[in-house]
């Protein structure tokens, strides 16, 4: 009954109204999208704007597919995608546990200036990898964007501070016990780091996903363009097919969307914990 009386405080109303207000704000964009993708060219830009189509046209969605390869452009994103999240998981989780349970010199100096690269920007050192892949004889090839993102700084970050919430005790037991590095690793810290994995997981998939300078750059045959550079096709030298675009935008949205629903559950643990300990 006590809580039942409780009252709510102004404040916190004004807090909800207005956390209420900056969702509906935030997903404006993408609803106005999903109703541009069902009009004809003509009718995405009318004012006022119809939100609900009178005559919606699925056929947006069928001939997008005829349109450009974008069959091509959607398994190519794909491949890419997953390699690059599977290597930087890997990557990331195993320098992570040799910076957060090992000791080795020069680990604080090695650790700092990795994490350090953090700030640079990447246009900075953008031309320097084009001339190093282009000499490795990459250049046009997917190895080229694989290789450039197989390791992450953040991810790196991200994993080594979730890893220190780890009591150091449960790795001296494995070690008393007979387990090697390896095996603690593998047996024990990827199990407990499950909601830091996933976090890594989702920053990786989606800014893969939604790359666009790095294909821009080193992909140039149309058979191993990704889907953001295919929707580029859709634009020509006169005029756009803002109908076709947003249909294809729409689809290029959904596995993200599966990703994150799959592993929205560990995503704000992974992120509160690991800022645990510095």
């Amino acid at each position: 009954m006590q809580i039942a009386n409780r009252k709510i405080k102004p404040s916190r109303i004004v807090l909800y109204l207005s956390l209420i207000f900056i969702s509906v704000l935030m997903l404006v964009p993408f609803i106005w999208m999903l109703s541009a993708s069902l009009k004809l060219d003509k009718d995405v830009f009318t004012v006022p704007i119809q939100w609900i189509p009178t005559n919606p046209r699925w056929q947006n969605y069928i001939d997008i597919w005829s349109k450009i390869p974008l069959a091509i452009f959607v398994r190519n994103t794909f491949k890419l995608t997953i390699i690059v999240t599977l290597l930087q998981v890997l990557t990331s989780s195993f320098a992570a546990y040799a910076f957060a349970k090992l000791d080795f010199k020069f680990k604080r100096s090695l650790f700092l200036g990795y994490i350090g690269t953090i700030a640079v920007p990447w246009h900075v050192y953008m031309v320097p990898q084009f001339i190093m892949m282009r000499s490795f004889n990459l250049n046009d090839t997917h190895l080229a964007i694989i290789f450039l993102q197989a390791f992450s700084a953040f991810g790196v970050f991200l994993m080594r501070q979730f890893y220190m919430s780890i009591p150091d005790e449960l790795c001296e037991a494995a070690r008393i016990d007979g387990m090697n590095e390896y095996q603690i690793y593998a047996k024990i810290m990827l199990p407990l780091s499950k909601p830091a994995l996933s976090t890594l997981v989702i920053f990786t998939f989606v800014n893969t996903w939604n790359d666009f300078l790095g294909p821009l750059i080193y992909l140039t045959t149309q058979e191993k363009k990704t889907i953001q550079i295919g929707l580029r096709m859709f634009i020509g030298q006169y005029s756009s097919e803002y109908g076709l675009i947003m249909a294809a935008s729409v689809i290029s949205l959904i596995p993200v969307l599966i990703v994150f629903l799959a592993l929205q559950r560990y995503f704000v643990e992974g992120i509160a914990a690991s800022g645990i300990k510095g």
